[in-house]
Parts: C-alpha cells; sequence; structure tokens
C-alpha cells in the first residue's frame, strides 16, 4: 500500500522551491506534464522529463512527479530516488531499442525507484537495467511489455544488494526479473517480497554461471506463475548460491514451477506449486535443495521427479 504525499509536505516544497538557488544545487526537483526542461525543475517551474531532472538534483537527492504523465527514459549514474505520490502515474515509455531506466551508478551509490510505471510496447527492450551501483530498491512499479528483460541485474564487481516490493512484472518477452552477472566476481544479497512476475517466458531467474560471486536471495510473499517457461529458475557454477523462498506460488508454468541446480542451497516452505508441467525439478548434486515439509505441491504433471531435502524441518 502506498502512502499518499501529505499536502502539507508539497506546500512545504512549493514555498522552498521559490528560494532561489542554482540549477546544480537541488536536494529535491520535480516533473510535470505541464513542465519545460528549460526550467529549474523547481515545484513552481517543473522540468518536464526525468532525465533532465536527473542531471539536476544533488547527488542522493530526490526527483518528484507532480501529476500523470510519460516523463521518458532514464539513464542514472549517480545516488537517486526517483518517486510519484499514491495517485499519480509517472510513466516511462522508452523508443524501440531503448531501456527504460538504466544505471551506472558509483559503488556507493544507492538508487530508488518509486511508483514508476514502465511499458515496452514500443519495442523498449529492457525495463530496468542495474550495472553498478551499491544498492537498487524498486517498490510499488509496475514493468510491461518489453522485448526482452523487465528488471535486469547484472553488477560485475563490488557488493550490490536489491530489494524488490511490491512490483509487478509482466507480459515480457525473456525474463521477468533476472539477476545475471554477466562476469566478475560480484557480491549480492537481494530481496523479492511481494512481487508478481507473470506472462513471461520465465518468471524469476536467479543465475551465476557466467559470473559472481556469493549471491543470497530472499523471495518471499510473491507470485511467479502462468509463465512461458520456468517461474522460478536457480542456476550456479561454482560461486555459492543461497536461495530462500517462503510463501510464494508458482503455478501453471509450462515448463517448471522451480528448478534448482547444480549447486546452490535452496530453502522451500510454505509455498504452492501447482499446475506446472514438472513441480520442482531438483537438479543439485549433492542434494541441496531443501524443503521444510510444509508446501502443498501437486497436480503438476510430475510433482517432484527427484527428492528434495528433508532434514531441515519447521520449528
Amino acid at each position: 500500500m502506498r502512502t499518499p504525499i501529505p499536502l502539507t509536505v508539497l506546500a512545504t516544497a512549493f514555498a522552498c522551491s521559490l528560494v532561489s538557488a542554482p540549477a546544480h544545487a537541488r536536494a529535491r526537483v520535480f516533473v510535470a506534464s505541464y513542465g519545460n526542461d528549460a526550467n529549474p525543475c523547481t515545484f513552481g517551474s517543473p522540468c518536464k522529463t526525468f532525465q533532465v531532472a536527473v542531471n539536476v538534483v544533488d547527488p542522493g537527492g530526490e526527483v518528484t512527479a507532480i501529476d500523470s504523465a510519460g516523463f521518458g527514459p532514464i539513464s542514472i549514474t549517480k545516488a537517486v530516488t526517483i518517486t510519484s505520490p499514491a495517485g499519480v502515474e509517472a510513466g516511462i515509455v522508452p523508443a524501440a531499442g531503448g531501456d527504460g531506466v538504466d544505471i551506472n551508478a558509483g559503488a556507493s551509490d544507492a538508487v530508488v525507484l518509486r511508483g514508476l510505471t514502465m511499458n515496452g510496447s514500443s519495442g523498449g527492450n529492457n525495463g530496468i537495467v542495474f550495472k553498478s551501483g551499491a544498492s537498487i530498491t524498486i517498490i510499488d512499479c509496475v514493468v510491461q511489455n518489453f522485448l526482452f528483460e523487465g528488471i535486469l541485474l547484472e553488477p560485475t564487481s563490488g557488493a550490490n544488494s536489491f530489494f524488490i516490493t511490491n512490483t509487478i512484472v509482466a507480459h515480457n518477452g525473456s525474463v521477468g526479473i533476472y539477476y545475471l552477472p554477466p562476469s566478475g566476481s560480484a557480491t549480492a544479497t537481494g530481496v523479492l517480497d511481494h512481487v508478481t512476475s507473470i506472462y513471461n517466458i520465465d518468471g524469476i531467474d536467479i543465475v551465476t554461471t557466467n559470473g559472481g560471486g556469493t549471491t543470497k536471495v530472499d523471495i518471499t510473499n510473491s507470485i511467479a506463475s502462468n509463465n512461458n517457461g520456468d517461474g522460478i529458475f536457480i542456476n550456479n557454477a561454482s560461486a555459492a548460491l543461497t536461495v530462500s523462498i517462503d510463501n510464494t506460488h508458482a503455478s501453471g508454468n509450462t515448463v517448471e514451477g522451480i528448478f534448482g541446480g547444480p549447486t546452490p542451497t535452496v530453502l522451500l516452505g510454505r509455498s504452492v506449486i501447482t499446475e506446472n508441467a514438472t513441480g520442482v525439478l531438483n537438479g543439485t548434486s549433492p542434494n541441496t535443495f531443501y524443503s521444510y515439509g510444509d508446501n502443498r505441491i501437486n497436480a503438476n504433471g510430475t510433482d517432484v521427479p527427484t527428492a528434495l531435502n528433508t532434514t531441515f524441518k519447521t520449528q
């Protein structure tokens, strides 16, 4: 549930925006449907596009959409929060062949995207691409209709974290949410909570076969269903990979509800896996795909062809 910005806060922002300040020295800037990119991006004189506002705002500052409109794609190279209040649809529709949001930030930079609606129906490649930065937080967003990935996380170095919550990723031509370091030894901790990934090829893929160091991901209270491949796909090479899945639905996928292999540690509890071609495909060796014994895995073409490890119990 998104929390509306109180009118008093917006009024304060407006009052502050009336104070003259250089364009390069603002901790908070604004965009609006009636804005102009020649404006200083204040509340009273907002800019038109997210990109100009991001260029103007201080590192670590905030860009806020005042009203509903399309504000264009964004390239981010610093710490920033981009947000819209409840009731405002801040749209991003990239041109054919482009991405909605590209993030190439510094090693200590935190990027937050809140309340954005991204649509690739004009031929956009990917919704959000995170290549570098300390962290990416995605809250209350919709990412849909892209040719390839909805959200692509592909760091190559450093310690990274990602947090995605209350977000819908749907109708993308490849993977809904894809963690895929292309090379290097980036380490990562990730949380996917109250995420819905549907009608993609795969719903959620956590893959470290090409690169990446120690990676730990929690998937909770989420849905990875009705995809044309796997609901959740977990695959590693030599680097340690641990994925915990709790209270999550993986149903109606064309291939597997959940796949894990060859050596990740997968912890599965309180989840529903049903009406997939294969419910849970355990490809780990030795057997490190753990079930707490409180899941509902049934009505699949094949439920569990290779037994899960039941050493761990609920307590």
